[in-house]
């Protein structure tokens, strides 16, 4: 064990280790609630989504730990999911089956590119002011529908959106819910969101809005109710190819962020570079490609894994751990599925990630007009008209145009020229 994750020489022991995957594992665990709640609102089997969650997690974190040798957990994505619930199946109107195929599409490009050097190419042309408003624009997505799910933000007819009642029970509970976890977080209590959801459990029990199920493990059934049901062809059909370049922009570039920031913090880079980050990078697309064959939104890096490396972990049996503690949620759907089913359960800890990702915000350039206004746009326009890809879309094309006004055409790398009329053929020809 310690030739294979090099444990002496990162300065850590298997004890260290495995306290750190613990760790990690407490503070992403919500995931494998809130994941299969947001998917199932397209119509996707609950059980299959649930256990293409943990099933998608397990494969790209073992490759994570055992072959790259980092302390990083993968699952899929929070903002990928909501963008592929309520923006590409709710919003477009395509089928879940065709959703998957053109995440199956982005996770083969990502494989592709991940053994290519064009995957530093491709980060490199985008300005960090529109990768940083992308990531807080998300932020501010999943608040909303967090906010929205509550009840705290209900539809008015006459100005859209409104305050909801808050002294209706599911409502109040969710506030209440709100409040505990931000406690928890602000005594920086590991693992806040899972204990956050675990007290509105409780308070959901108590209040009468939340039913125990009548067995709490069981054998995991329902994969093939997701498996394998891509529909590549409705890709091409629906002309979801923004679609497929969303998924797979996002999934790079938060990836590779994520992946720096915690190595960084590990003290794993060397001179500022990110060593084998091939086969990091190769993780997260073969978890991608995989878990929309097995009928999940995309994967990611977890920021949540710094709280391990915070622990003392330091190489990948820190995610080998975190693998194995995945594995046993398998046999607790019931549980998961009940807890999901309160909105008031999983949107305190919808509102707090929102507020996290929004965190960026402040490395953006706000003095300069051509960098801070995409961004401006980015952020605001993916709540509002309700799609990820329309944001980052218009923030592309109205990028080059301000440095083109500006006189700063050659600060624009050649690709956004051509990212940008991509977007406005896309927005011409095939809609949002």
């Amino acid at each position: 064990m310690d030739n294979w994750f090099k444990l002496k020489e990162r300065g850590t022991t298997a004890g260290t280790e495995v306290l750190a995957g613990l760790t990690t594992f407490l503070t992403m665990v919500y995931i494998v609630i809130v994941n299969p709640g947001i998917l199932s609102t397209t119509g996707m089997s609950f059980h299959g989504v649930f256990i293409a969650t943990i099933l998608a997690s397990i494969v790209a974190t073992l490759i994570m730990g055992i072959f790259a040798n980092y302390p990083i957990a993968i699952a899929p994505g929070m903002g990928l999911n909501a963008y592929f619930a309520f923006s590409v199946v709710g919003g477009s109107g395509v089928s879940w089956q065709s959703a998957l195929g053109a995440v199956f599409i982005a996770g083969v490009l990502f494989i592709l590119l991940s053994l290519t050097s064009f995957r530093y190419l491709l980060i490199d042309a985008i300005p960090d002011s529109l990768k940083h408003a992308i990531t807080a624009g998300i932020g501010l997505f999943i608040t909303f529908i967090g906010l929205q799910n509550a009840k705290i933000i209900v539809a008015s007819p006459s100005t859209l959106v409104t305050l909801g009642d808050l002294a209706e029970p599911m409502t109040l509970l969710t506030v209440v819910g709100l409040i505990v976890t931000l406690l928890f977080m602000a005594f920086q209590v590991r693992g806040f969101l899972f204990i956050g959801m675990a007290v509105t459990a409780v308070l959901a029990w108590i209040s009468g809005q939340l039913h125990w199920p009548g067995r709490i493990v069981t054998w995991p059934s329902g994969l093939n109710e997701t498996a394998f049901q891509l529909d590549i062809g409705g890709v091409v059909s629906n002309g979801l190819y923004a679609v497929v370049f969303t998924f797979l922009l996002i999934t790079l570039f938060d990836t590779t962020g994520t992946m720096l920031g915690v190595a960084g913090q590990a003290g794993l880079l060397k001179d500022g570079k990110f060593p084998r980050s091939r086969g990091a990078l190769l993780a997260d697309a073969i978890g991608t490609t995989f878990g929309s064959a097995m009928g999940t939104s995309p994967t990611s890096a977890y920021i949540e894994s710094g709280a391990g490396v915070a622990i003392g972990g330091r190489t990948g049996l820190t995610a080998v751990t975190v693998s194995i503690l995945l594995a046993l949620t398998l046999f607790f759907s019931p549980l998961v599925e009940v807890l999901s089913s309160i909105p008031a359960i999983t949107a305190p800890s919808l509102i707090i990630v929102g507020f996290l990702m929004m965190n960026v915000l402040r490395q953006i350039d706000w003095n300069h007009l051509e960098e801070a206004f995409p961004a401006f746009l980015i952020v605001v326009l993916m709540p509002l008209t309700y799609s990820i890809a329309t944001g980052i879309g218009i923030g592309f094309i109205v990028y080059p145009i301000l440095k083109v006004i500006r006189g700063k055409r050659k600060d624009v790398h050649p690709i956004l020229y051509l990212f940008a009329l991509l977007f406005i053929a896309q927005l011409a020809f095939f809609g949002h």
